[in-house]
């Protein structure tokens, strides 16, 4: 009885913990679109698109070759403009949302087994990590001056991206950045990835 009190405590806190950081998350993307606005509304006033609204196939006119084939999809709007910030963070949290409502789902299994249960405690916990270490890293870049920065944390891994004035980073920037990437994460420099939104 003792041993389960805990393990759902343990839960419970990454739980709470990723919520969070959810909060916290969804916060700073609304702060990024302009008042008035949702992400949304602002990508297709600036004629830019949101990641995950991509369709495989297309229902909108025009799309469609003479030929009855797709015609290919403009995806350099994805890439551009702060909009990709606020895209890119709410792909990113989608995503997480969905890891922990499966890893949540696996241990509230009937008869999960004790070593299910450590392993979906695990990823919440790691995921609950990589929320707080990526939001720590990108305020910190924003407070370096950067426009905007989106951090993408792997297990080994990281990815930053920054918005620069001219769209390109110095070396300088690129070794502010790997320091406080360093720092917050403890990985390697080779295991950093630093690129500029263009």
């Amino acid at each position: 009885m003792r041993g389960n009190w805990k393990r759902y405590t343990v839960v419970v806190t990454m739980l709470v913990l990723v919520c969070a950081a959810a909060a916290l998350n969804w916060q700073a993307t609304q702060n990024a679109v302009p008042a008035g606005g949702d992400a949304a509304s602002s990508a297709s006033q600036a004629g830019g698109k949101i990641l995950g609204e991509a369709a495989l196939v297309s229902g909108e006119e025009g799309d469609v070759g003479a030929d009855g084939s797709a015609a290919p999809m403009d995806e350099t709007g994805v890439y551009t403009g702060s909009d990709y910030f606020a895209s890119a963070r709410l792909t990113r949290q989608q995503a997480r949302d969905t890891a922990v409502a499966l890893l949540q789902q696996a241990a509230d299994e009937d008869g999960a087994a004790q070593s299910a249960l450590d392993n979906a405690a695990q990823g919440i916990q790691a995921m609950a990590q990589y929320t707080m270490a990526e939001a720590q890293i990108e305020n910190l870049v924003a407070a370096k001056g950067y426009a905007d920065c989106v951090a993408f944390m792997g297990e080994d891994s990281l990815s930053v991206v920054v918005s620069t004035a001219n769209g390109e980073l110095s070396s300088e920037d690129v070794a502010k950045i790997t320091d406080i990437a360093i720092t917050e994460t403890g990985y390697p420099v080779g295991n950093i990835k630093i690129m500029a939104a263009n």
